[in-house]
């Protein structure tokens, strides 16, 4: 068996490959399908070998809302456990991007993110081809393929002391791209099994993400069952995405194409024609066909947070009503907009919170979150349950025992019923 090069000499003959590609020359043999494709494309693009084009990253708040945004946040924790150690033994750093190549989170070690930080790759920089050249992330994302780029490999010549593997993340329910996961870090870092490992993590987050999905479209179908049950005529009952989790008396489709931002009420579907949606938890009830004059909008929210350990929001409907358990800190959000039907910003639930009206990022996420499960319930600007919703607040007997696992200062007053902490001027962007 053939010794392999040393990585000085294979790095110089990656090096004489590029310069001969770059000169219009046929290019030694070696050079590899994938990186040949990547530079033909960057070298029709325009960009300078020598310098990329890289421009400003997003701005924190762009940053944060991209991650709000996407499906990956809740993969992380497999990504981590799987890659971080990895990453960090071999002096790599482990970066998850979004469809369009923007860096949304970058872990690992801490030199080597210095290292990244000169080459502006940091959280919201945009990695594609035509930015930076052929890489882990931007050509994975063209080709769709799980890619390896090594030293010389890279198109732009102040990154070929770097080494990535990137494998892109797809929705297992239909092919769509979420993104790229990548583990980047010095030439000398470089291993053999970097991007087998990349790929086989790439693969279990993907199945992580459609054992999640199987598992809501349960809890959907464990709330809608009985509500299709007492209905008559056809009707479905489908996630947020359309996907359908239960059906009477219709086959059902395996998916309904949905508006982009449904909204309860009636809507026309190109598959079923006239239909009413109404909110479900964690999705829609489709009432297919001639529904008559019935509104389709809940009409009474019953809140419930005189347990100890556990708490309930149960909604009312024309069809009737279902329940949904809450966490902790939708309980106490529920709780401090039961107690204030005109409604609280931002800001005033921040404070409400944690006592400091800054942390209106932590807020925004966590209504956002709530409002996917309650439909058409909550309304916001400012936050509040919807005009003409009749909420009914259930308290414990004791005024002590109010969400004893809280520390909130709204919560806090409550329980020892004194007036809330005087909140700060409504803010314009809650």
């Amino acid at each position: 068996m053939a010794t392999p090069p040393a990585p000085r000499e294979a790095a110089r003959r990656l090096a004489s490959v590029r310069e001969a590609a770059l000169a219009g020359d046929q290019p030694p043999d070696g050079l590899r399908t994938v990186i040949g494709e990547s530079w033909r494309r960057v070298l029709d693009r325009g960009l300078d070998p020598d310098r990329d084009r890289r421009e400003r990253p997003l701005s924190l708040a762009e940053l944060e809302e991209r991650r709000h945004r996407s499906q990956l946040a809740q993969l992380l924790p497999v990504l981590h456990s799987h890659l971080l150690p990895s990453a960090e033994a071999a002096q790599q750093i482990l970066v998850v991007t979004d469809p369009e190549g923007r860096v949304l989170w970058r872990e690992g070690s801490a030199a080597v993110r210095r290292m990244a930080d000169r080459h502006g790759f940091e959280p919201g920089a945009d990695w594609t081809e035509d930015v930076v050249g052929t890489n882990g992330i931007g050509t994975a994302l063209v080709t769709r393929q799980p890619v390896l780029v090594h030293s010389a490999e890279h198109y732009v010549r102040t990154h070929h002391k770097w080494t990535c593997a990137g494998a892109p993340l797809h929705d297992p329910r239909d092919g769509r791209l979420l993104g790229v996961v990548d583990l980047s870090g010095p030439a000398h870092s470089f291993h053999p099994t970097t991007l087998p490992l990349v790929t086989a993590v790439a693969r279990l987050a993907e199945s992580e993400q459609r054992t999640r999905h199987l598992a809501a479209l349960d809890r959907l179908r464990a709330s809608a069952v009985p509500l299709l049950a007492r209905l008559g005529g056809r009707a479905l009952a489908v996630d947020r995405d359309g996907w359908t989790a239960a059906a009477t008396g219709t086959a059902p489709p395996e998916r309904v194409a949905l508006p982009r931002s449904p909204q309860a009420g009636p809507l026309w579907l190109p598959r079923y024609g006239s239909c009413v949606l109404e909110p479900l938890p964690g999705g829609w009830l489709v009432r297919i066909g001639d529904t008559g004059p019935l509104d389709p909008a809940p009409s009474r929210v019953v809140l419930d947070v005189s347990g100890r350990d556990g708490w309930t929001v149960t909604v009312g409907g024309p069809a009737g009503s279902w329940s949904h358990e809450l966490s902790p800190r939708h309980a106490e959000l529920l709780f401090v907009l039961a107690t204030h039907p005109d409604g609280r910003t931002a800001a005033q639930l921040s404070l409400d919170l944690f006592g400091d009206a800054r942390r209106t990022t932590t807020v925004r996420a966590e209504l956002s979150r709530l409002r996917r499960t309650l439909g058409c319930v909550l309304s916001h600007r400012p936050y509040r349950f919807a005009d003409g919703i009749e909420v009914d607040l259930v308290r414990p007997d004791r005024p002590a025992a109010l969400l004893p696992h809280s520390t909130a200062p709204a919560v806090l007053a409550a329980r020892t019923e004194s007036a809330p902490p005087r909140s700060p001027a409504p803010d314009r962007a809650p």
